[in-house]
């Protein structure tokens, strides 16, 4: 059992269809390992007990033969910003702590309707605010990988050897990245084989960068975002999170398409994509973007950025300089749009409808502000606040139309790229491996996801598919990830190029040590 939670979701899919193994197995080993872990608090909660009778029903489908769907008994977690019915769905915040959805969000149904069964949901940066997953209600996630609890596994090559790294005790402990660092944990440790996260500026792409994952960010508009709590709604997309390429297409393939709950999907029948049975690079024109090079790139990730290039071009690619002007515009121009989108989201959070309600109603002004000053941290309530300072009439033309200028340049630079005949962009995801959470929080954090993002919201602010793969491992033994971007809607492209570098780089994958953790 230990070797199939780190299986290929084709391969387990294959064992459930045959009756080699049973879903209720898989998710009877999956909570246990949860439990093994809870000290990395990847999860808020665990699916109740109904979860365990649709695994019971899914053995009987294959028992007699049923038709079944792409992901029969395949385990997937959920961050907990997307609603899930019957089940709470809190947001990281005490504002939603007891919120309890009365509908799944599209993209829920539809992996439930694939047979996929959900394991729970992970743990967050409260309302996706935040690069770490330090700043949760429920407090904050930890990396698996430089913890205690790697003793727990090995490489799947190899022996690991003894630990590098730190034990996770105090604040000597390695931050997941965030905001989907519940999701990436849960994906890493062997809990589930996939888990949705959300990416507004890099919330997928970042944990799965320090968590040595796949992390998907899809074209704007491809997945719904019906039932997603939102945090800016131009910018937020579904993102997803796997161990491997083929895993993240199976995932995109049983959740993307169009949604009538959601105007912004793109209205188009979507395509279910296949990647070739071999891969070639041979005349792939592969953009360096100059401005990524940053004084701040840590030089392990730098040479990492070249060791790919360099692959890439002895497979044929050709690897080309390319500007991308605006880039440094970019997070200044995210954060005002970011925190003009908040102030309007959180305003529905006010103590009447929905949520946490103060006890105070000397006044229904009293009660809106002891609300919302309880029920918000202070990560919620300073973005509120210069939100609400950007869209003041006075402020209106020279904050947010400024800022929508700005990020309307960002779009056409990368639109200038690609019609040169860029197919492709290679560049960091991250400026270094994941940081000791005692260094993380020195800075603020708005401070921290102006640097963290700098690299990742730009394919937000323009709406493009974006990929992180993970290389290799730094000197401490954590990973060391690099991004790739291409037009929209050439997701088919995008993972192709990734898979082919996932293969030529053979990043290490883990496997659990002991197979009686999971009895």
């Amino acid at each position: 059992m230990n070797k199939i939670l780190f299986s290929s979701i084709k391969e387990v899919s294959k064992k459930i269809n045959s009756g080699e193994i049973r879903s209720s197995e898989i998710l009877k080993a999956s909570r246990k390992l949860i439990d093994t872990i809870k000290p990395l608090n990847a999860y808020i909660s665990i699916t109740s007990k109904l979860v365990d009778q649709e695994s019971e029903e899914k053995d009987e489908k294959v028992e007699n033969k049923a038709t079944l769907g792409d992901l029969q008994g395949i385990t997937i977690a959920i961050k907990d910003n997307f609603c899930t019915e019957g089940h709470p769905t809190t947001c990281g915040s005490l504002m939603l702590a007891n919120f309890v959805p009365g509908y799944d969000a599209t993209v829920c149904s539809r992996l439930k309707k694939s047979g996929a069964i959900l394991t729970g949901k992970t743990n967050l940066d409260q309302f996706a605010m935040g690069s770490g997953t330090v700043d949760s209600f429920f407090g904050p996630t930890k990396n698996l990988w430089g913890s205690e609890f790697m003793d727990y596994y090995c490489f799947e090559e190899r022996e690991m050897g003894k630990r590098k790294g730190s034990s996770s005790s105090g604040d000597n402990w390695y931050i997941a990245g965030g905001s989907s660092g519940g999701s990436a944990v849960a994906v890493a440790s062997g809990t589930c084989y996939a888990a949705l996260g959300s990416d507004t500026g890099g919330s997928t792409r970042n944990p799965a960068s320090y968590c040595g994952l796949i992390g998907l960010k899809p074209t704007y508009g491809l997945v719904s975002r019906n039932g997603l709590i939102p945090l800016v709604n131009s910018m937020d997309v579904p993102g997803i999170i796997t161990r491997r390429v083929d895993d993240a297409l199976l995932i995109l393939n049983a959740i993307a398409g169009p949604d009538s709950s959601d105007s912004t999907t793109l209205k188009e029948d979507y395509s279910p994509i296949s990647l070739p049975d071999r891969i070639e690079v041979t005349g792939l024109r592969v953009g360096i973007p100059k401005e990524y090079r940053l004084s701040e790139l840590s030089n392990e990730v730098d040479v990492c950025w070249q060791n790919v290039a360099r692959i890439l071009e002895e497979g044929g690619a050709k690897i080309i300089p390319v500007s991308l002007p605006h880039t440094e515009l970019s997070i200044v121009c995210y954060s005002v749009l970011n925190q003009c989108e908040v102030a309007s989201n959180m305003a529905r959070y006010d103590g009447i409808e929905f949520g946490f309600r103060a006890d105070e109603t000397f006044s229904t002004e009293e009660l809106f502000a002891n609300t919302r000053g309880m029920g918000f941290n202070d990560v919620v309530r300073s973005r509120i606040l210069a939100g609400n300072y950007f869209l003041l009439s006075e402020n209106y033309e020279n904050y947010f139309v400024k800022a929508m200028k700005v990020r309307r340049l960002i779009a056409q630079d990368f639109e200038a790229v690609w019609d040169a005949g860029i197919d492709i962009l290679l560049t960091p995801t991250t400026l270094s491996d994941a940081q000791l959470y005692r260094d993380f929080i020195k800075a603020d954090n708005q401070t921290q996801c102006s640097v963290q993002d700098y690299f990742t919201q730009p394919a937000n602010m323009a709406g493009l598919p974006a990929v992180n793969v993970p290389i290799s491992l730094s000197k401490k033994g954590l990973p060391l990830s690099l991004q790739l971007m291409s037009p929209i809607l050439q997701e088919r492209r995008l993972l192709s190029v990734a898979k082919w570098i996932e293969e030529s780089v053979h990043f290490p994958k883990l496997l659990l040590r002991d197979s009686n953790l999971l009895v």
